[in-house]
């Protein structure tokens, strides 16, 4: 299958390859030691409407379709994989999920200033004992006269200190399992939501990672995002825009540790050549780029479904499975080539590999996704 961009792709590509190779490239080595939230990175993001790609022109966004969208957010996760991941859940999960599930007032609201990136915002589903299973969470929103009451606490949030708002999932009908998981906006300010300790991360550590705690914070009605019982449903339709963003994080960082590789192997003597010409190393050099080339494929054949207004669940779901597993060996490799240098952090490889590690884990396992992939084929008998 061959893929060609169109000629605003191509420049929207090549736009956010310039910038994010001469911005935060150099500057995302010094982020992975001192955990340096990237704000000058987003603001410039911002200023270039990457913050909004997908939300339309009458809410301030730039109106761009899924696969302008993925070919940028993995340009950006080439140079600083932290700021790229800040980027996919404010884009993927945040705008979307208001421009799909939200009152015209939330969207004239809200989309404005997420589009512009004057305001971040965050996803909250996980919880301490509700991972994979998020029918599990036992976080609670009670019904008070014109007012949401939430108590619970949220695990895990990607941007929770950084985030001007959150839509964060709670029960409203402990006795509809998922069906009773009903959606909300809530700003950062709010009283009773308070940001716990930041987590101390193996990679994308320039991200910051918290719980958001929940104690009798009280917010309007009209904060409620979709109807009662939506929340399961607009967090699922929410994860699987973001699993492609994922596949997009991925390939970013697969191919930087993919050219890295290269540019050690042609400069690399041993032996009284480069190695380069041994074939051991040539033939790694190719299954990299066959798997690298195969989950670029994957990720622009599930975005232009999206695009298209097709079923793409699990073409998503496979793009994020695929590509999240190979990123993984791709930066191992790209270790192995570089041997012992590419064990110190004197080298870019080193965090590449940190940082690809999480891909498999957050908005959906490989498990999950092959849950999810499995279920689709004998449930909904589809066909490949």
């Amino acid at each position: 299958m061959s893929f060609k961009l169109t000629e605003e792709q191509l420049m929207i590509q090549s736009m956010v390859r310039d910038l994010a190779r001469n911005e935060f490239a150099p500057k995302a080595m010094e982020r992975d030691k001192t955990k340096e939230f990237p704000a000058d990175n987003l603001k410039m993001l911002g200023e270039l409407g990457l913050m909004g790609m997908m939300v339309p022109p009458e809410y301030g966004g730039s109106g761009a379709d899924s696969v302008s969208y993925v070919v940028a957010l993995a340009e950006v996760a080439y140079a600083c994989a932290s700021t790229a991941v800040v980027m996919s859940v404010h884009n993927s999960i945040v705008c979307e999920s208001i421009l799909r599930s939200g009152t015209e007032d939330q969207k004239k609201k809200y989309l404005p200033r997420l589009a512009s990136g004057e305001v971040l915002g965050a996803f909250a589903l996980t919880e301490p004992n509700a991972g994979s299973d998020p029918s599990r969470q036992t976080t609670k929103a009670v019904f008070e006269g014109d007012s949401y009451v939430i108590n619970g606490t949220k695990r895990f949030t990607t941007t929770g200190k950084n985030a001007g708002l959150v839509i964060v999932t709670a029960k409203t009908d402990e006795t509809a399992g998922h069906k009773g998981i009903s959606a909300f906006i809530i700003e950062r300010d709010t009283p009773g939501l308070t940001v716990g300790p930041l987590e101390d991360k193996m990679g994308l550590r320039a991200s910051d990672t918290a719980d958001l705690i929940f104690e009798d914070c009280r917010i309007p009605a009209e904060n409620r995002l979709g109807n009662e019982g939506d929340g399961f449903l607009i967090a699922m339709t929410g994860l699987d825009g973001g699993r492609i963003g994922i596949a997009a994080q991925s390939l970013g960082v697969a191919k930087a540790a993919f050219d890295a590789a290269v540019q050690y192997a042609r400069e690399r003597e041993q032996f009284g050549r480069t190695i380069s010409k041994f074939q051991g190393l040539r033939w790694m050099i190719a299954d990299m780029a066959t798997e690298i080339e195969a989950a670029r494929l994957m990720m622009l054949s599930a975005a232009e479904m999206k695009d298209n207004g097709e079923n793409y669940t699990l073409q998503a779901s496979m793009a994020k499975l695929f590509a999240s597993e190979m990123v993984n060996r791709i930066t191992a490799k790209a270790i192995q080539i570089h041997g012992g240098y590419g064990f110190t952090k004197e080298y870019p490889v080193e965090r590449y590999y940190r940082d690809a590690r999480v891909f498999t884990i957050y908005e959906g396992t490989s498990e999950i996704q092959r849950v999810v992939i499995s279920n689709l084929i004998f449930r909904d008998k589809r066909k490949l």
